[in-house]
């Protein structure tokens, strides 16, 4: 069994660039950062950023022209992708990107300490359904 399956929420990194295949298929590509926030053994604040390329059509790729630019949070489901192409100077290249399958708009007015204290409150109120934090090594990277 097999499952292509990618599930992300971030920020788009540029404008949505539309596009049209010679059929007239509405196509957009556009970048997407999810961030990961975590606490090191140290007690220190730790960011990373993942870039992730993302590709959509048809009638997904027109709403998300219409309605997105650069810094807008979405949330998106989809499938990954290869694509591979030899470069002018003979060298095999590769990305790996989503193909969107889905997508919902995100709400852009709250801010990220509002969004930490919801999630804090509803811990509280719900202590066997608080949000797992996956143990890490000495680099703060997951196991």
């Amino acid at each position: 069994m097999n499952v292509n399956k990618v599930i992300l929420a971030g920020n788009l990194t540029r404008d949505p660039q539309l596009s049209y295949t010679p059929n007239q298929t509405a196509v957009i590509s556009f970048g997407l950062a999810v961030n990961r926030n975590w606490t090191d053994k140290t007690g220190q604040k730790q960011n990373e950023a993942c870039f992730v390329d993302c590709r959509a059509f048809g009638r997904t790729a027109e709403n998300i022209n219409k309605y997105l630019n650069k810094g807008m949070p979405l949330f998106v489901e989809g499938r990954l992708s290869l694509d591979q192409w030899q470069a002018s100077d003979g060298s095999k290249r590769q990305r790996l990107r989503v193909i969107i399958e889905s997508f919902q708009f995100l709400p852009s007015g709250r801010s990220q300490a509002a969004s930490q204290g919801n999630q804090q409150e509803q811990a509280e109120q719900h202590p066997d359904e608080a949000p797992y934090n996956e143990p890490a090594n000495d680099y703060g990277i997951p196991y």
